[in-house]
């Protein structure tokens, strides 16, 4: 079966790696358009491997299209991919295109599903392959995957521990299914779904008198981008690393206390210790690195307008 892999970044590239290893038949490969200096991984392991290489800037142009059927693949393979693909384009191979995307459809649809669950602090989430349409996350369940989310999983830990890999393999399995004629298509319940936005450093500004588990559920599920943030003296502090921490009574904000550890916020209902930040110069500190290079004291509350 021969396939073409559209996606871009490590994720692309690992599909792409993934599928080479089991002899698959790649006849070509997309990817996003160049954007400043860095290579995208997906596009320098095709060039690595002598692969055919497009980046077309849109999908609707009718050539684009008609360079994919000239190709006569049998199936496209997304693997991250968030430009608009058109059905023209989605079917120009002979059995379509399959697309992978980090939630358990129909929830969570949109770019950021992976951040949102953690924020609304659901213990469970995962991934589909499905058939993509013209709509946004809308095609038919080819398979899932559910997911735990431990109670102080990240952004970053959920993705690159378990959505990542469990992806890859994923995709795998569902072209198997493809090639064997056994591949479900399951129309999505609308009624049942959700759509959330980008998840941007707007809507993870933090507010300490809220609840502090669901402080803390932002901060996890913006870690490590956005970032959710706070401010200290006036200045911008993004909160990446952190861990709970028993209630100590003091106003939601206040720093109560700072060790080898990091330092410890009351919050409402509890407290949050916090092991690692990026200042508004960019530059990211650990615990040990608080003493001489933040301006922060026992007392100080922030969050201060």
């Amino acid at each position: 079966m021969k396939l073409i892999v559209h996606g871009q970044q490590a994720f692309g590239k690992s599909v792409l790696e993934a599928l080479l290893e089991r002899g698959e038949e790649v006849c070509a490969v997309y990817c996003a358009p160049d954007s400043g200096s860095r290579t995208d991984p997906l596009k320098a392991y095709a060039q690595e491997q002598g692969l055919p290489l497009f980046q077309p800037k849109t999908y609707k142009d009718e050539s684009v299209v008609a360079q994919m059927k000239d190709l006569g693949a049998d199936l496209c393979v997304m693997a991250y991919v968030t430009l608009m693909v058109p059905e023209s384009a989605l079917n120009a191979p002979r059995l379509g295109s399959i697309q992978y995307h980090p939630s358990l459809l129909p929830l969570h649809k949109g770019p950021s599903s992976i951040n949102w669950p953690i924020i609304f602090g659901e213990t469970k989430t995962g991934l589909s392959i499905f058939w993509p349409d013209d709509g946004l996350d809308t095609g038919p369940i080819l398979l899932q995957k559910d997911v735990a989310i431990a109670p102080d999983d990240t952004l970053g830990s959920l993705y690159f521990n378990h959505l990542f890999p469990m992806g890859v393999a994923s995709m795998c399995e569902a072209v198997d299914l493809v090639r064997e004629g056994t591949a479900p298509c399951i129309e999505q319940d609308p009624s049942g779904g959700t759509y959330e936005g980008w998840c941007r450093a707007e809507d993870v500004k933090i507010d300490w008198h809220q609840p502090v588990d669901s402080v803390y559920n932002m901060i996890r599920g913006a870690n490590p981008q956005p970032g959710a943030w706070t401010t200290l003296s006036g200045q911008k502090l993004t909160v990446l690393d952190s861990t709970r921490a028993e209630v100590i009574e003091a106003t939601p904000g206040t720093v109560t206390s700072i060790d080898e550890t990091g330092m410890t916020i009351a919050g409402d209902g509890g407290s949050i210790l916090i092991s690692r930040v990026k200042t508004e110069s960019g530059a990211k500190l650990s615990a040990a690195d608080f003493p001489g290079q933040l301006t922060v004291s026992v007392g100080d509350l922030l969050g201060a307008s």
